[in-house]
């Protein structure tokens, strides 16, 4: 067991994240806001790690915490990075909140050897309770925010990523179902809130 698997307040995305990366590796994070899980990652794992994020504050926040954190936005692309610069590309959190989604997912694949993605699925159980009795957008832990103030431009399910990894000959090398603190194993797209999938661009390794 890992140290860090003792601590009882690491986010359970952070320490599913941790359990694919390989010591001292090349992380690239996409969206890494304040840098928590480049920090979580540099505490359990001694990774070479760095950010890219739009916002400033939270690029000080970064700064802050010693990580090296570019200010840029990732809808731009990664044109300045070569081919497989990095071990793992990471977009948790961040995929549901750009509009060229295909885009962006196509570079991290070229700039990473392997790609972490996590997201809300947007069919659990739970946001489909809520649509269909209230007939609202739904307001959940894993999409805290309104409508009107979410930076969410795209809601999919588990389904959905799979379907689009399938169409793109995207290989999932793993896939990590959660709700709130547990792992769920049956009927993911229904009864899981978070998503995390482990990527590569070989579609024979799925």
């Amino acid at each position: 067991m890992n140290e860090y698997e003792l601590v009882t307040d690491i986010p359970p995305d952070y320490r599913i994240i941790g359990g694919m990366i390989h010591s001292a590796s090349r992380v690239l994070d996409l969206g890494c806001g304040e840098g928590g899980l480049l920090a979580f990652l540099n505490r359990s794992r001694s990774i070479r790690g760095q950010g890219i994020e739009l916002n400033e504050i939270a690029v000080h926040e970064c700064v802050k915490k010693g990580l090296s954190v570019c200010h840029g936005d990732i809808e731009s692309g990664l044109l300045e990075y070569p081919d497989r610069s990095f071990d793992y590309v990471i977009l948790n959190q961040s995929l549901q909140e750009v509009r060229r989604a295909d885009a962006l997912l196509t570079d991290a694949l070229r700039v990473g050897r392997q790609v972490i993605v996590g997201f809300p699925n947007f069919a659990w159980i739970g946001s489909r309770c809520r649509l269909f009795f209230q007939g609202r957008s739904p307001v959940t832990a894993a999409l805290p925010h309104r409508w009107y103030d979410s930076p969410n431009v795209r809601f999919f399910s588990i389904n959905d990523f799979r379907d689009f990894c399938t169409r793109k000959r995207i290989g999932i090398l793993a896939a990590y179902y959660l709700r709130k603190q547990r792992t769920v194993t049956c009927l993911p797209n229904l009864l899981a809130e978070l998503a995390l999938f482990l990527l590569s661009a070989d579609s024979t390794n799925s």
